[in-house]
Order: C-alpha cells, then sequence, then structure tokens
C-alpha cells in the first residue's frame, strides 16, 4: 500500500499513526505529497484524488481510498487487531462521534492556519476566525468536562484528538489551551509519549 501524505498534516498524522497502533507500518509506503490551497498537484488530482486532499491510500489492487476517517476505518477492519474502533453498537458510532469533535478541531485549525498564514493580512476575515477558534475551544471543553466518556483504552477518538492537540500546539504555540484544560493536558502530556505520536510528531 501506498500512503500519501504530508508531515504537516492533522489528517495525515491520524492515519500514520493509526498505521502505527496496528502495526501495519512496515505494509505502507510513505509518498510525501505537499499540498497547498491554489497549487495543485496534477498528476496526484487526476490518479489519487479529485479533490487534491491529504491522506489518500492506494491499495495493492490499485484501488484508492482517501478521507482520513474512511482510511482509518478501513485499516482498522484489515488489522491483525482491530480494537481500535468498536465493531458494532452504540459504542462504534459513540467512538465515532468523538473522533468526529476531535477531526472538527484539526479542521478549524487548519482553516485558520490558511487564513492567517496564506492570506494577505488586509484581506485576513477576524469574524471567521474568531468563529473557528470558538469552535475549537468549544470541542475542548467538551472534552474536558466529558472526560469519562473517552479515557480508557487508546480508540480512534484518541488518536485523533492527540492529533488536534499536537497540530494546535505546533502551528498555534501561542494559543493557550492548556490554562482551561487541566484535565486534558494531564492527559496529552502521557499520550504523546506513544510510539505512534513520537514517530508522527507533525513538521514542515
Amino acid at each position: 500500500m501506498k500512503l500519501f501524505y504530508s508531515p504537516a498534516s492533522p489528517f495525515a498524522r491520524k492515519v500514520h499513526a493509526t498505521l502505527i497502533e496496528l502495526g501495519l507500518q512496515d505494509s505502507v509506503e510513505l509518498l510525501l505529497t505537499p499540498v497547498l490551497p491554489g497549487k495543485p498537484i496534477e498528476d496526484y488530482v487526476r490518479s489519487q484524488n479529485p479533490l487534491g486532499k491529504i491522506p489518500a491510500l492506494q491499495l495493492d489492487t490499485g484501488e484508492t481510498l482517501f478521507d482520513s476517517t474512511i482510511i482509518c476505518e478501513y485499516l482498522i477492519s484489515t488489522g491483525p487487531s482491530a480494537t481500535l474502533l468498536p465493531s458494532a453498537g452504540v459504542e462504534r458510532y459513540a467512538t465515532l462521534t468523538r473522533q468526529a469533535l476531535a477531526h472538527g478541531i484539526c479542521e478549524s485549525a487548519v482553516t485558520i492556519r490558511y487564513e492567517t498564514f496564506l492570506r494577505p493580512e488586509e484581506r485576513q476575515w477576524e469574524t471567521w476566525i474568531d468563529d473557528q477558534w470558538g469552535k475549537v475551544e468549544r470541542a475542548l471543553d467538551w472534552f474536558e468536562t466529558h472526560q469519562v466518556r473517552w479515557q480508557g483504552d487508546v480508540d480512534l477518538a484518541q488518536i485523533t484528538l492527540g492529533c488536534a492537540l499536537g497540530y494546535l500546539d505546533f502551528r498555534a504555540p501561542d494559543h493557550d489551551w492548556r490554562t482551561n484544560h487541566p484535565a486534558l493536558t494531564e492527559w496529552f502530556t502521557t499520550f504523546e509519549q506513544r510510539p505512534s505520536m513520537q514517530g508522527t510528531r507533525p513538521h514542515a
């Protein structure tokens, strides 16, 4: 299999970390694919993902999967130890919902990055930026106040949350998310020591 990724992307990191948690990292070739708005990689867009987003996973059959959550679900379903996502029932969808909330933090944080880094300062939309930070803070508040719902054995939601918090540290180091979220801070301090997190630290 081949994983098209960028080391700065929290979405690609989610897939890469899942591979490591499942022990499948040696079965996948990592292909660096730097994606920037307005600068599509034509070969990638034509052959892998028409949306031009990463990550994408090309299977040995030639079929390509894209969207990080879909890729992770596939990997978990084929992994030798599929424990990161319940197979059925309410717990499966509760885990996927928590994963979606953490994924939303990544989406808002990436949106802020694009708005503040790629757009000229005089054209930046402060209301939009504030709205995205509001989403991030509300999601962090939810995790902080619902600890019993998500702490425990490692699952896809925790992996996604770890990638979200790591991305905040990477791209928004001046944004202090820790002060108002002591439980998240304590959890992340331990979680980021996992090999799956250490081996996928974001970098430009």
